[in-house]
Order: C-alpha cells, then structure tokens, then sequence
C-alpha cells in the first residue's frame, strides 16, 4: 500500500501524461500519495433539496440543488452567440438551466420529460432564477452515488488546472484515486497514541476528508491530518533541541566584568523593572550553562528590550567576545546606534555602525574594526551578513524584530563563526506564552511584561470621517502646547480598488489645514530616497516639523519622546499588531499620549471589533488573545513565515494552537521514551517525523 501511494500520479483514471504534467506544474503533484494530500479548501453541503419557489433573489444562497422534471428545452442565437435552454419544473415553480458552451456535449443528456438533480449557482435575469452551466445528472445516477455522500468538497485549483479539468475534474480524480486504495493507508502512529489522544485511524481520516458522510466525521478527520502534520514538526524540533543541548558547545561567559558592572552601577538611564532584571538573569544563566543559547524576548513597545539586548552584549565583550545587534531598517540601525552612544558614553568599549546606506569611510572602518577586534559592538541592518564582514570572534548576535528577516537572512549570521554564537530574537509583536512556546519549539522564551515606570497609559480613541474638524482642533491644542503628531496613512497613492485615505492627498489636506508657517508639515514613506526620508525624519525628531505625515515605515524605529498623538487613518486597514505597534511610536515621555483611529462609517464586523479592542487596552498581550479570538491568530505578523517554515497541507500553528500543544506534549512523551525513535512500535513516528523535516527549508534549531 505504501508502494501505491507513491506510484505517479499519471495512472489514475482520468489524468494521463498531460494532465500529470498539469497537476505537478500548477500544485506539486506528483504521486497519488501528493493527490490525497491535496484537501478541499471547502465543502458544499448536497443533502438538502431546494424547492424552487424557496429561492429568492434576495435570500438565494451560493449553491443550490434542485430534483426537478425537463418540461421542454430551446435554442437561441447562432455561432458563438447560441445558447441552449432547459426548462425544468417540480412541484412548487419552473426554473430555466442555461448553457452557453459545451452545448452538443450536454444535449445528447439531456432528455424531455426525464428527472434530473441540479446544482448549480442561482442567478436571475429580470427577476426570473435560472441556474447558468449547472452540473446535471439522472436521479437514477445520483441515487448510485456512494462515495460522496452528503458534501462535496471543493479543490485547489488554477486558471489552467480549471480550464483542462472542469469544476468537478479534480473531484473525479480524488474519486478514481480512492478507488485504488483498496486497502487500508498504513498509519505511522502507535494504536496506544492513537487511543490517549482519540484519533481515528489515518484510513478513515483520508476518506472523511474527501468524502464526509457528516460534519462531525469531517472535524474528526481534519483534527487527525493536522495532528499528525504538527506531530511530526515537533517531534523534528524537539529532537534537534535535545541534539543541541548535548552539545555542550555554547561560549562560556563566566564573569560579571567591569564594563556590564560600571554600567549597571553608573549609566542606567532608569531603574531596571523586575520583568528586565529576570530576564537578564535567564540570559546570564544560558552564557554560563556551556549550551549555545536560542532565545526569544518578548517584549511589549517601549518595555525596554533594547535595554536588556545591550547589557546582554556587554557580558559578551567583558568575556572577551564580540557581539553584534541586526536591526531591519536603517531607521532603527541608527536608533539603537545613538541610544548606545549615549548610554556607553565615557566607557572604554567601541561601538560601530554598518548599514547599505554607510559611507565608504564609515563602512571602512566598521569592517576593518570588527575584523581586528577593536570595535567589540557592531550595530546594523542586512548589511551585517555580507560576506565580507569578517568577525574576530563573534560571541554574542541580537536580532530585532526578528519577524522581518527571513529565515535564511538569519542563518547566515552563524556563518560569522566557527561556533554558533549565542543568539537572541527579539520582537515587539506580543504572542500568547503559549503560542510562543509551541511555535518557536527549539526556542527558550523570555517575556517582559512591565513598562518602565513612570509611562502614562496612551488613551485611544475612534473616530469616523464626521468627526474630522474636531480632530484637527485637537492637534492644534496639542501642538500649541509645544508637542508633535504622527498621522500615518496605509497607501502611498490611491487606490481605485480601496476606499481608504491616501498618504499624498493627505499630506496636501494637512499641509492646508495646518499652512505655513504656522507650522511645518514633513513626510515619509518607503518610496523616498533615503536621503530625503532622513531629513524628514531629522526634522521630526528636532522639533522643526510639528507633524509627520508617513505610512507604516514609522511602524518601527522612531522614538520622539516629544510625539504625544498619532492619528491613524483608515484604521480599518491595519491588522491589531501593527495598530498597536503604531500606538506605540507616542507614549514615550513623560506628557499624556493619545492614538487617534480613523475610519469610514461602514465597517465589517471584525474591523469594528478590531478597532473598539485598541480602545478597551493597551495591553499588548491582551490584544494578542483577543486576535487570536477574532481570526485565530492569523500570521502573527509573520511569525509563521519566518519562524517555521514548513510547507504544511492543512495544518496552521497559530490557528490550530490546541493542536499544537497537544502535539507538542505527545512529542515529549515519546522522545522521553525513545529519543532516537528506535523501537519498533516507532518507525511510523520516526517516517512522519523525516517527512516533514524534508519540507523545511533549513533547519529551524539554527535560526531561531
């Protein structure tokens, strides 16, 4: 049976050579084993018989099947212009099926006087339903039907795939593959996990994900193909952590030196919060365990990460090791550069900065720095995993905003080293502690979750389009008193397909409201040379432009102490993290900060839920439970594609959190039985587990 299933899938009935080439060209088909894996994406419930006289143009739903008689059938038009009409008719009204195409193929079927099921798309023309290209077949047909049972599923599909196949082609295929399979799909786990966890066998599985008899045989079904696709991820993770682990090949950071000490003591700009000194603690117990740490910091905006991430580097450079902190913006390189300036001021350590926007000295200096071992911290951008920066010796690498780099961007930095480097990930973008702990598996996760004190709680507010006048005259309170605005928009230029405010028809508005030279109004976007955007941003930050016009490249990076309102518009627009990564650009000094949401009048359900949750907290880690509750985590802003890429068929790790956890503890138990996957009872576990390890694209365990 396991041969079967990886037989082409060119000897299914129905496909052939050309088809197969389509299938593996438009959605990696290859196998039979490949064309069960291709799950429908939705189903259409064929159980229920609509009367005709039940639908209605205004309460017709997407599809409907009718059980109705062929009273008569007509042609219209010649050429390409023909139509061919059948006029069908049950107990309640008549109805008229249209084909426009395909019309001597379907007449041959079509026979006056006979009953039909038809399914098909209501439509109607001048207030009369009709039912355009419907699927049609005898009732003595769709009695015989078995395999099908009461819902259909729709497949993935192309322009092509659909063009050469037809709406049911894949259906028919799935149908003729399963055919095949007349014995039973060897399940790769033990029936002793199967029966703590309450799964059905992997056999049932596949039949009940392409021919559900009932929604709750489909649930079952979907819970053990996403079960079985995360088990195998953790158990991949978990055995690559415990591999790492053994190792024992982390630099030793063994002493407390002067540099962290005399910092500690002299140059702290405030007092550590609780949630920060814990954390410090964690790092400074990985660099002395002899492992190579992998850590994830958490952290809300304006919880000071940076903060730790600095005196994390200099436990390196007091050790004798090199470190180094990539940010993914030039912005923000050159933020944490003048913060580490300003804090490391007076004391005997040197810092460099390395960006592609470096000058050909200051680059010169920074790679001749860092290859010699004079310049012990290195702040950068992408620039930091060319090949021709050449580290001393690298001990210690942070990452910011780690969800903005990609997977492979990230390795690179290993390379810097004959040993890995200790190594921290830190992101703004709150994730439950359970989430997180489940998605980056091979990862310890630090969270601090306290803001310095003295920081007043950002009050936001949502206002549509009508309250406008009244939002300029709160900025111009605000200004007179000495303070600065945001107003950040999501396109750079109109869009006719969306209906939101555009960042240059706003800055015009805003530049009028607000004329010089009263006051000065600055812009940026992504778009702009970065010389212009760093004098906009110069401006901004030295208090001679009193509002910021931008898009969501302000999302991270800028800190003006002196900016108490952002003002977002076509709030509707951003995802929860990113408005309240925004809300985070005001609050940062000590006078009270306010984020202004606007909106049009209209909203979804999900947006107005979006937007009244922004109001309700500023809990960064609440909002991330409440979006979780809204749209199942949806990416996390990029979580899953740059923390775990794994090419998975139905399972999502931030939709399917339960799951996951429970895969998560199963994969414990076992390995903790059997760490190598030896025992026989195992070799299924131990195939799942090298299946989905082939997926990835490189190993999760070396990147965070």
């Amino acid at each position: 049976m396991e041969q079967l299933l990886h037989t082409a899938v060119k000897y299914v009935a129905g496909v052939g050579e050309v088809r197969a080439a389509l299938l593996e060209r438009e959605l990696s088909i290859r196998t039979i084993g490949d064309l069960l894996d291709c799950f429908p994406f939705r189903y259409i419930d064929r159980t229920r018989i609509w009367p005709i006289a039940d639908i209605t143009e205004n309460e017709a739903p997407t599809y409907v099947q009718l059980r109705a008689r062929v009273t008569g059938v007509a042609y219209a038009g010649t050429g390409r212009k023909q139509r061919f009409t059948v006029t069908v008719q049950d107990a309640t009204g008549r109805t008229e099926l249209v084909w426009f195409r395909g019309i001597k193929w379907i007449e041959k079927r079509i026979e006056v006087g006979r009953e039909y099921l038809v399914f098909g798309r209501p439509t109607f023309y001048r207030g009369e339903l009709q039912l355009a290209h419907p699927e049609v077949e005898t009732m003595e047909q769709a009695l015989s039907r078995k395999a099908e049972g009461g819902m259909q599923g729709i497949y993935p599909s192309t322009e092509k795939l659909a063009s050469a196949l037809g709406t049911k082609g894949m259906y028919r295929i799935v149908c003729n593959a399963w055919a095949l399979l007349r014995g039973r799909i060897p399940d790769p786990l033990p029936e002793a996990l199967r029966r703590t966890y309450g799964l059905v066998d992997l056999h049932d599985a596949y039949r009940n994900i392409h021919f559900p008899q009932s929604p709750e045989l489909l649930r079952q079904a979907q819970y053990r193909l996403k079960f079985d696709e995360l088990l195998g991820i953790q158990l991949g993770v978990q055995s690559r952590r415990t591999e790492r682990m053994a190792r024992q090949n982390g630099f030793l950071f063994p002493k407390v030196g002067e540099l962290f000490t005399a910092f500690y003591n002299e140059q702290l700009p405030f007092p550590l919060t609780g949630a920060q000194k814990r954390v410090i603690k964690e790092i400074r117990g990985d660099t002395v365990s002899g492992f190579q740490m992998n850590r994830l910091l958490q952290g809300d905006v304006g919880s000071g990460k940076t903060l730790v991430a600095l005196m994390s580097m200099l436990l390196a450079v007091d050790n004798g090791y090199q470190a180094c902190i990539m940010a993914p913006t030039e912005i923000l390189a050159r933020q944490h550069y003048a913060s580490f300036l300003r804090f490391l001021r007076g004391l005997p350590v040197r810092a460099a900065i390395l960006t592609g926007a470096s000058k050909a000295k200051e680059r010169r200096e920074a790679l001749e720095g860092i290859a010699s071992g004079e310049v012990q911290l290195l702040v950068g951008t992408h620039a930091l995993i060319e090949d021709r920066v050449q580290f001393r010796n690298l001990g210690f690498v942070v990452i910011d905003e780690q969800h903005r780099f990609g997977v492979e961007q990230r390795a690179r930095l290993w390379t810097k080293n004959r040993r890995p480097p200790h190594i921290l990930v830190m992101t703004a973008t709150p994730i439950p502690r359970t989430l997180a702990m489940t998605l980056y598996g091979d990862l310890d996760v630090s969270v601090i979750d306290e803001l310095p004190p003295g920081r007043q709680p950002i009050r936001t507010y949502h206002y549509t389009d009508s309250a406008r006048l009244r939002l300029w005259g709160f900025l111009r309170q605000q200004i007179a008193r000495g303070r600065q605005a945001y107003i950040v928009y999501p396109l750079i230029q109109e869009s006719e397909a969306m209906d939101y405010k555009d960042l240059t028809d706003g800055y015009e508005a805003v530049s009028r409201d607000f004329p010089l030279p009263d006051y000065v109004v600055a812009i940026c976007h992504g778009k702009m040379k970065p010389a212009d955007k760093e004098e906009s941003m110069r401006q901004f930050k030295e208090g001679e432009a009193q509002i910021l016009v931008a898009t969501s490249v302000i999302e991270v990076g800028v800190d003006v102490p002196n900016a108490t309102v952002m003002v977002i518009e076509s709030a509707e627009r951003f995802g929860l993290s990113q408005l309240h990564q925004l809300r985070g650009r005001v609050g940062r000094g000590g006078e009270q900060s306010y984020c202004i949401l606007m909106s049009g009048e209209k909203l979804s359900r999900e947006s107005r839920a979006r937007l009244d949750a922004m109001c309700e907290t500023t809990d960064g880690f609440r909002l991330a439970e409440l979006d979780l509750k809204l749209r199942g985590a949806g990416d996390v802003n990029g979580t899953l594609q740059s923390g775990m890429a794994f090419d998975l068929k139905i399972a999502n790790p931030t939709r399917d959190v339960q799951i996951l956890t429970v895969t998560r503890e199963a994969a414990a138990a076992v390995l903790a039985a059997d760490p190598d996957l030896t025992q026989p009872a195992h070799a299924g576990l131990a195939a799942l587990r090298s299946r989905h390890a082939a997926r990835e694209t490189v190993d999760f365990s070396q990147i965070s």
